[in-house]
């Protein structure tokens, strides 16, 4: 079975968005199985399900500009899925090698965060 992330990744390329999603997966043809049904299952057990396709969607949505700048606003989207990512950790998370380094993250991706919404502020280029 393929992750979220996965899934999501491979419903975004051209060909099978053409082809209208997955071979095999006609979720409209699935008997009791709405969108939040699906969505539902796919991130059972996942507690980072929501951060991931949040930063997913926004990745993709980022096609502003020239390849320097749609890079940087990717970058911005996905340094803040991990920021979101490490916050869950730091809420469910046991371990206290695992909560350090989360927190760690956290400081280190923003501190990124900042030096790229920089970058498109000294290029005249409007905040993310």
């Amino acid at each position: 079975m393929l992750s979220f992330v996965a899934a999501a990744a491979l419903l975004a390329t051209p060909a099978l968005a053409q082809q209208g999603g997955m071979p095999g997966m006609e979720h409209g043809n699935m008997p009791g199985m709405d969108h939040d049904d699906m969505m539902k299952k796919m991130m059972a057990g996942n507690p980072y399900g929501h951060a991931e396709m949040d930063m997913h969607q926004k990745m993709m949505a980022a096609k502003q500009g020239d390849a320097a700048e749609m890079w940087t606003r990717k970058m911005i989207e996905h340094h803040r899925g991990a920021v979101a990512m490490s916050r869950v950790a730091l809420r469910e998370a046991k371990d206290p090698e695992t909560r350090r380094m989360a927190q760690m993250t956290i400081t280190k991706q923003e501190r990124e965060i900042a030096e790229l919404q920089g970058w498109l502020g000294k290029k005249g280029k409007r905040a993310q």
